[in-house]
């Protein structure tokens, strides 16, 4: 498909956005289950990781939602060929690194500590460093307009 620069949209653009599309919507569905405290969600969670949760203070609620519905307004704004993609990647972006302050500063649960854990997290770092990188590569190559 040729966009109004004409410039065509490649075909690993629409890969990328449904994958990132499922990808955020995950998190999106993490967040909203976490925050209105779904008890079969949080049910595979140690007692001790609903405490830690419950004491986060509510700056850390405001930027894990930035994260993930700006994450999501990203795949969505990447499918739509919108240069508004890479806005909505670096607020998540931003969202993200705001976020990862308070392990650093509270007494985390050991579930956070676990291998799995970190290795998710370095996933999720990796994922939404790449989607601003490729949304920054697909608008200065005129696909995102």
């Amino acid at each position: 498909m040729i966009g109004t620069l004409g410039v065509r949209t490649p075909r690993h653009l629409w890969a990328v956005g449904v994958l990132t599309l499922v990808w955020n919507a995950f998190g999106c569905t993490d967040f909203t289950m976490t925050v209105t405290r779904n008890p079969e969600w949080l049910a595979p969670l140690s007692p001790e990781m609903i405490d830690w949760l419950d004491a986060a203070p509510s700056w850390t609620v405001a930027t894990w939602a930035l994260g993930v519905w700006g994450g999501l307004a990203g795949a969505l704004l990447l499918l739509l060929r919108s240069r508004w993609a890479v806005a909505a990647f670096t607020a998540s972006l931003l969202g993200l690194a705001v976020n990862q302050i308070y392990p650093f500063i509270s007494e985390v649960p050991g579930m956070l500590t676990s291998p799995a854990s970190i290795a998710i997290t370095l996933v999720i770092w990796i994922v939404a460093v790449f989607l601003l990188w490729y949304a920054l590569r697909m608008r200065n190559r005129g696909v995102l307009r």
